[in-house]
Formats: structure tokens, C-alpha cells, sequence
């Protein structure tokens, strides 16, 4: 047991850390983008609603919820950590410095970019989690679902959040975009024969799925205005 405590407080075993979580949460991005699309399909209201009660009340959903709130919060912990170990390893700036000359934007604004993400997920998870479990979420009409659609459409038919929506999933592509293919580096899976598909693979997922989890609010919020 001492052994696993002291690899976990080197950097080494922080940056493992941050590598697991961070791909854990990226397994967690593809299910929740999965649900999410049901609020394309025509019957979108009962489709989202039975989304909603599988996710809250399925056994093994529940131990994977726990495992990301975990990864969440250990991620978050450790980019911190890191973060001022970084700061304090390099306390007086070089006069003369080029650092887009040795790393790309999104590289050296992780702890920005993460801090974003960390503040968008705080009002999501109010927005819809927390009223969800604990704030007055109307019966859907003839089910036993509670109607958590109604409250995302009105949430997302909001012009001012929507906006806050799409800045949020920017952020999250520039995360991702660097975060993926470092989690297999730190992992030990880079290779000059395979890291550029990494790359490549990285560069797709961290633009796909943030642009599709922005298309929804946008689609939203065009049909209930009627501009669509």
C-alpha cells in the first residue's frame, strides 16, 4: 500500500492519474453525446424522457455515474496540483522566451481551458442534474417519467445560453485536442509508427464531439423560435 501512495504522490503517478480519468471521461463524452442526440428525433420528448430514467435508475449506469463524479473530481485535483508544480518549477520568466516556438496554444493553456470547462459543467449540472434530483421536475403527461426534456428546451431557448453553451464546447475541443493524444503518451503508447494516427484520431474526436454536443442547444433554440 506504500509503495502504490508514494507512485501516486510523483509526478509520474499524477500524470497516470490524469491520463486514466481523462480517458475515462472521454468514454463518459461519447454516452452522454449518445443520449443527447434523442432530442434530434421527431418524438424527442418521451425518446429524452426514457433516456433520462434509464441513466437515473439502471444499477450499472448508477456505479458508472459515481466512477465519473470520482474521475471528475480527482482530474480536476491533479491538474491543479500539476499546475503549481509546473508555476514553481519556472517561478522567473526567461527574458527572451518563444513558447509556441516548442508547444501549440491549447498545450500551454490547459489549466484555462480545463478551468472553463470546470465552470460551463458547474451550470450544467445545476441547470438539469440538480433540478433533476432535487428541484420540482414536472410529471410527463400519462407516463411515470419525469419531464426533464421540458426543462432542457427551455433552458436551451435561451439566446444567452446557448452562447455560454457553445463557448463551453470550444473550450472543450482545444482540451481535448491536446489532452487525448497526451493521455497515451503518458500512458507509454507513443510510437513514431502509430502516434500520428493518435493524433489524427484525437484531433477528429476533439472537434466532432464538442461540435455536436453545440449543435444541440443551436437546433433548439432555432426550432423553438421558430428561425428554423
Amino acid at each position: 500500500m506504500a509503495t502504490v501512495v508514494n507512485i501516486f504522490s510523483h509526478t509520474i503517478g499524477r500524470k497516470l492519474i490524469m491520463a486514466l480519468t481523462g480517458g475515462f471521461l472521454i468514454i463518459f463524452l461519447i454516452g452522454h453525446l449518445a443520449g443527447n442526440l434523442v432530442l434530434f428525433v421527431e418524438d424527442s420528448q418521451l425518446a429524452f424522457n426514457e433516456y433520462t430514467k434509464f441513466m437515473t435508475t439502471n444499477p450499472f449506469v448508477k456505479v458508472l455515474s459515481y466512477l465519473t463524479y470520482i474521475s471528475i473530481i480527482l482530474h480536476v485535483i491533479y491538474a491543479i496540483v500539476l499546475g503549481r508544480m509546473n508555476t514553481q518549477a519556472r517561478p522567473v520568466r526567461y527574458s527572451y522566451n518563444k513558447p509556441a516556438q516548442s508547444s501549440t496554444w491549447n498545450a500551454r493553456s490547459m489549466t484555462l481551458l480545463g478551468l472553463i470547462v470546470l465552470v460551463f459543467l458547474i451550470i450544467h449540472l445545476k441547470s438539469f442534474w440538480f433540478e433533476l434530483k432535487f428541484g420540482a421536475v414536472p410529471m410527463m403527461e400519462g407516463t411515470d417519467l419525469k419531464d426533464l426534456h421540458t426543462v432542457v428546451i427551455a433552458a436551451f431557448s435561451q439566446w444567452w445560453y446557448v452562447i455560454i453553451y457553445v463557448l463551453a464546447m470550444a473550450g472543450l475541443a482545444y482540451h481535448l485536442d491536446h489532452g487525448f493524444q497526451s493521455a497515451f503518451q503518458t500512458l507509454g503508447l507513443n510510437h513514431k509508427a502509430y502516434t500520428p494516427v493518435i493524433k489524427s484520431i484525437g484531433r477528429i474526436f476533439a472537434i466532432a464531439v464538442p461540435a455536436l454536443f453545440a449543435l444541440i442547444p443551436v437546433y433548439v433554440y432555432l426550432t423553438q423560435n421558430n428561425i428554423l
